[in-house]
C-alpha cells in the first residue's frame, strides 16, 4: 500500500532551510489561490511546443499513447510566469540556500495525461558521490547545489500520478541504480493540494508515477542554483534569445534570476 510523504509546513526561514538540508525537501502550503491555478492551467494549455527549445508535445493517437507536454523556458513564453521566478516564500529559501546572487537555471510547464507510465527512480543530479558512511556522517555537510520547486496545480491522489520521494536518500551518497529504498525507507507519495509547493534538492531519489485517472496533471517546475552552475535555456550555441517584450516586464530581482548578475569570478 502506498505511503504518503510527511508534509510539515515551517513558518520561519531558518526552519525551512534546515528542513531542506535535513529532509531533502521543504513544503509550502497554499502558495497559489484557485484563480491563479486556473490562470496557470489555461496558459499552459495555450503554449505551443518549440522543438528547437527541446519542448515536447505528445498527444494520444488512434486510442493509444498519452498527453505529454513539456514547455522549457516557460518564463520566456508568457509574462505570467515571471512571478514564479521570485515567488515568496520559495525565493527566500532558494537565496538562503544558494546565495544572494543565485539564479534560475530552468523552468518547465508539464502536462501529463491519462496513460502516462511510471518513471524510474532517479536523482536529478548527484554532484558529490560519496560512500554512504561518509555522506551520512553529521560532520560532512555537502552544499545544496541545485533545488527544484514543484508547483502542484491539482489536488494530488495516487491515481493522478504523484511524485514519490525516498526520504533521506540525499544522505546515501549515490543514485538509486535499481534500489527502491534507503535506510529502511521506501517511496512515499506527495499527496498535496492544488496550490502547494515542494522545494527539493537534486540528490533526492524521486520519480513521477503513472496517471491512471481521467484527469490531466499540471505541474510547474522552477530550478534554482548557485550562480556558478550554468543556466539551461535551450536552444544552445547562442541561439536562445529572451523575448524583449516579456523581459521588459521583469523586476530587478527577476532580471538577476534570469542572468543579469553583478560582475564576479570568471566574468
Amino acid at each position: 500500500m502506498a505511503k504518503a510523504l510527511s508534509l510539515v509546513a515551517y513558518n520561519d526561514l531558518e526552519s525551512q532551510v534546515e528542513a531542506l538540508e535535513r529532509d531533502g525537501y521543504v513544503y509550502f502550503p497554499n502558495v497559489l489561490d484557485a484563480n491563479k491555478i486556473v490562470e496557470l492551467q489555461e496558459t499552459m494549455d495555450r503554449l505551443n511546443a518549440i522543438p528547437e527549445c527541446l519542448d515536447r508535445h505528445q498527444t494520444p493517437q488512434n486510442g493509444g499513447g498519452f498527453l505529454n507536454k513539456i514547455i522549457n523556458n516557460s518564463f520566456n513564453r508568457d509574462p505570467l510566469f515571471l512571478q514564479f521566478l521570485d515567488k515568496s516564500p520559495i525565493i527566500e529559501v532558494a537565496e538562503a540556500t544558494h546565495g544572494g546572487d543565485c539564479h534560475c537555471i530552468g523552468m518547465q510547464s508539464w502536462l501529463t495525461g491519462p496513460g502516462r507510465p511510471d518513471q524510474g527512480l532517479h536523482t536529478d543530479w548527484l554532484p558529490v558521490p560519496l560512500p554512504a558512511e561518509i555522506r551520512s556522517d553529521p560532520r560532512v555537510k555537502i552544499p545544496i547545489f541545485i533545488t527544484t520547486a514543484h508547483y502542484y496545480l491539482n489536488d494530488m491522489s495516487e491515481e493522478l500520478g504523484p511524485t514519490k520521494f525516498v526520504p533521506g536518500s540525499h544522505f546515501s551518497g549515490c543514485s538509486p541504480s535499481g534500489a527502491t529504498e534507503w535506510n529502511n525507507r521506501g517511496e512515499e507519495s506527495i499527496l498535496c493540494n492544488a496550490g502547494d509547493v515542494v522545494l527539493f534538492r537534486s540528490e533526492v531519489w524521486h520519480r513521477g508515477t503513472a496517471n491512471t485517472s481521467n484527469e490531466t496533471r499540471y505541474l510547474l517546475q522552477v530550478h534554482y542554483a548557485m550562480r556558478m552552475i550554468t543556466q539551461k535555456y535551450p536552444p544552445y550555441l547562442n541561439k536562445f534569445q529572451f523575448d524583449e517584450s516579456i523581459l521588459s516586464k521583469a523586476n530587478p530581482q527577476q532580471r538577476r534570476l534570469l542572468g543579469d548578475h553583478r560582475p564576479s569570478n570568471y566574468d
